[in-house]
């Protein structure tokens, strides 16, 4: 049987009380460099390691970082993911995820989950945080990293989403399209999402600088996901008469939408072109015109945001990032269609 040493043993070698060498091997108070290194010495000639469990209490800190975001199993979202692990990576913290996937979840999350589990750090996912909310991560006193939004204080790692999706607009504009319609998520649902406000702004922003009026037929709102781009395209099938584009909030929404096209007898984009926004990895399979962002590296940045104001205090002050955006023109997307084809309502096969 081996017996494990212990702090007593540790502290007798080295000449120094229990409280010194629980200081000296997890940093917490001021120790002299000698006595440190003295401390450290013994400890390693003895075997002797620091529980977890005893260096968090003498630290007040939980190696564990908060990652908060509505949605788990969407692409976007599981490569923001991928991305604050590789930061994590090797260096000791553990991630803990939070899905506050409805109204209720949310609340009772920055109600009282926070307080209930401690965290060093936060990172927010595309959540457009209330001012209570803020009052609440503000009153951790701890760093707070936010993906797709700003606020005052905390780190941040966006694109300008309005402008992305405008510049979507205006090449299908440049095209020579004026019935556009957009499938996004509902902008005024309760869970605050940053995403459907801003892109649908910049759709808006693109037609009225072209001096078009923006048609609310054309605009029709969906669940995430490529059954709520098909449902949201077969929605605007049934209206009096087709849009000549459709510009779709996410890639999962534009495949769903090329699925109800295609379904539908519609040839794209010889009779409606589409364009969707994030250079999802299947983009490229569908040939599908998109707006590419580099969604991995977003993730990687604000992990190491909040990570660099772990180490330094004196890197508390909020840094923020703008992530660059490109337009990928691909083979969904051409001039328009001489005439509007005959309204396609519910009975058409």
């Amino acid at each position: 049987m081996v017996v494990k040493p212990t702090i007593d043993e540790v502290a007798r070698l080295a000449g120094v009380s229990t409280s010194t060498v629980s200081r000296s091997l997890s940093g917490a108070g001021r120790v002299g460099a000698e006595t440190t290194r003295r401390v450290r010495k013994v400890a390693q000639q003895l075997g002797y390691a620091v529980s977890p469990s005893a260096s968090r209490l003498a630290t007040g800190r939980t190696d564990s970082i908060a990652v908060v975001m509505p949605f788990i199993d969407r692409w976007f979202f599981a490569e923001i993911l991928a991305g604050v692990e590789v930061a994590l990576r090797g260096t000791g913290y553990d991630l803990l995820l939070y899905n506050v996937k409805d109204t209720e979840s949310r609340k009772e999350y920055f109600s009282s989950g926070l307080l209930r589990k401690r965290v060093d750090g936060v990172v927010l996912v595309t959540l457009a945080v209330t001012k209570p909310e803020v009052r609440a991560l503000r009153a951790l006193s701890i760093p707070v990293g936010i993906v797709g939004a700003r606020v005052n204080g905390f780190h941040s790692v966006l694109i300008n989403d309005r402008e992305a999706a405008a510049g979507a607009i205006r090449h299908l504009i440049n095209l020579g399209h004026e019935r556009i319609a957009i499938i996004s998520s509902d902008p005024d649902r309760e869970m605050h999402f940053t995403v459907p406000v801003e892109r649908r702004a910049g759709y808006l922003d693109a037609l009225r600088a072209a001096g078009i009026t923006p048609d609310p037929q054309l605009e029709v709102h969906a669940d995430y996901g490529v059954e709520g781009g098909e449902k949201a395209a077969t929605q605007l099938l049934g209206g009096s008469s087709l849009p000549t584009a459709v510009f779709a909030e996410s890639d999962e929404l534009a495949f769903g939408a090329l699925r109800a096209f295609r379904r539908f007898g519609i040839q794209v984009p010889e009779e409606i072109s589409v364009v969707g926004f994030d250079n999802h990895p299947m983009a490229e399979y569908f040939d599908l015109t998109t707006v590419a962002q580099q969604v991995r590296a977003q993730g990687l940045n604000i992990a190491c945001q909040v990570l660099d104001a772990l180490v330094s205090p004196a890197k508390r002050g909020a840094s923020q990032l703008e992530a660059v955006t490109e337009l990928v023109a691909r083979a969904t997307t051409s001039v328009p269609r001489p005439k509007a084809r005959p309204r396609r309502g519910k009975d058409h096969k």
